[in-house]
């Protein structure tokens, strides 16, 4: 892809996007507010957060979303391993360190697996999963 060309819709990077929408929608609708979207550690080898919710309570929600064309090999949960999870938490380390206080904080996960209805698995992991 060159400059200013946009992805393809059936590009990795839009349906990425796509699906990043979709779980915002849905987080949005059960009442979450959206701090951030896709927040990035700086330099190489870091982590990515894709979507940085707040709850009613001030919980801060680290999201991951993962989209799989099916259920194969687990499918879109199973695609969390171990390396993923310690770079989510290696950003919400970052993200939160800007913080004054820290707030109550969980990860969740918004999974699309083929025509499925997403699932949204809150508290998909701990913090301390991720070691």
């Amino acid at each position: 892809m060159r400059g200013n060309e946009k992805p393809s819709p059936a590009s990795p990077t839009a349906l990425g996007r796509q699906a990043e929408d979709l779980a915002l929608a849905l987080l949005s609708r059960a009442g979450l507010q959206l701090v951030m979207r896709n927040f990035r550690t700086p330099g190489r080898g870091g982590g990515e957060v894709d979507l940085i919710m707040r709850e009613p309570d001030g919980t801060l929600v680290f999201v991951e979303v993962r989209q799989r064309r099916a259920g194969d090999h687990g499918g879109a949960a199973a695609s969390i391993g171990s390396v993923k999870r310690r770079r989510i938490v290696f950003a919400a380390r970052h993200f939160l360190a800007r913080m004054r206080s820290t707030p109550r904080c969980r990860f969740d996960a918004v999974l699309f697996e083929g025509d499925e209805a997403p699932q949204w698995l809150r508290a998909a992991f701990d913090a301390g999963d991720a070691f």
